[in-house]
């Protein structure tokens, strides 16, 4: 039997609601499993009417059945929150709430009844207040697999994936070592031999410019190097070091699936260039399948209508590839 998908709430002042509204009524239009949203109804229900969405929506209880799930109503897993007023400014206040909704979908998840969740954007810097790095650290702690988690930007032409992600460029040194390189390239490979029954090219990225270090002992002798040799052992399809300004302009020629890069903004900047919203972020490393849209709260653009779906989109038909 087919499992269902679950859509968190997200940040409530936030595009979130407006790309979740958006996405149901694209549905039609792309290949999914059935899915409902976990956030409040009341909240919801005010928000589709400041948005002037047409999309009709239902409450469905924790009992909730397959056929609960089933036709024009988009249902929602009520979560009750206090603060019903619609698109005020991000602030602790919806902190509660936004936890709530991953403890209910991670409920979800380990009794059975949901394949896994999407969760729709969050800020970081609100909710976690410099606890937490990001939502990947978050939820590699909370299910006890901390070292394990890696942040994959998924494209199906070019995915890309830091090994350090939002941390000051001053501790990125500090923070590269052999063994965190070596672990994290082989979930990355694990995960493409699961998910697509292949075996994915893996391009590992120095840290210097040009690969080069005046220093005796850079990262790229020292550390980047060693590791790939590792890797290699393990019969996975390794190439590097690899410059980081040319990675992107090779990747078509060796046709890279994955450039692992040493940082967050090395492999971001150009990847998010080339793709915008056509990317997702999945967390590799959890007992369960986590996606979220590749893009922020965008509290510039709350409440006016001209958002754009299509992360979420991709994020709810890429787990037509997960069993």
């Amino acid at each position: 039997m087919t499992k269902p998908i679950a859509i968190i709430a997200g940040e409530p002042n936030s595009i979130s609601s407006e790309i979740i509204f958006k996405s149901w009524k694209l549905r039609k239009q792309y290949t999914h499993k059935p899915l409902l949203v976990i956030g409040s109804f009341k909240l919801l229900n005010l928000q589709k009417k400041k948005l002037k969405s047409h999309i009709k929506i239902k409450e469905i209880k924790t009992d909730f059945s397959m056929k609960d799930l089933r036709g024009a109503e988009l249902p929602i897993y009520n979560v009750n929150y206090e603060q019903n007023k619609v698109f005020q400014k991000i602030s602790s206040k919806s902190n509660k709430y936004i936890f709530k909704c991953f403890d209910i979908a991670i409920s979800l998840i380990k009794n059975k009844k949901i394949l896994g969740y999407i969760n729709c954007p969050i800020s970081k810097e609100s909710l976690f207040k410099n606890r937490y790095q990001g939502i990947t650290e978050f939820l590699s702690k909370k299910e006890n697999v901390k070292g394990n988690e890696v942040m994959l930007i998924y494209n199906k032409k070019l995915s890309v994936s830091p090994l350090t992600t939002h941390i000051p460029l001053s501790k990125v040194n500090s923070k590269i070592n052999k063994a965190k390189i070596i672990k994290k390239v082989k979930i990355i490979n694990n995960f493409y031999k699961k998910t697509f029954n292949r075996r994915p090219i893996i391009a590992v990225l120095g840290l210097n410019p040009h690969n080069f270090s005046p220093s005796k002992q850079s990262e790229e002798k020292k550390i980047i190097s060693p590791a790939i040799k590792k890797i290699k052992k393990n019969r996975i399809k390794v190439i590097g070091p690899v410059s980081p300004d040319a990675s992107f302009l090779l990747f078509k020629k060796y046709k890279f699936d994955v450039i692992f890069g040493m940082y967050h903004d090395q492999v971001l900047t150009t990847f998010k260039t080339l793709f915008k919203y056509d990317a997702i972020n999945i967390t590799l490393g959890l007992p369960y399948i986590r996606i979220s849209p590749d893009h922020g709260t965008a509290e510039n653009i709350t409440g006016k209508g001209v958002a754009n779906p299509k992360s979420l989109i991709e994020s709810i038909k890429f787990f037509s590839h997960i069993k």
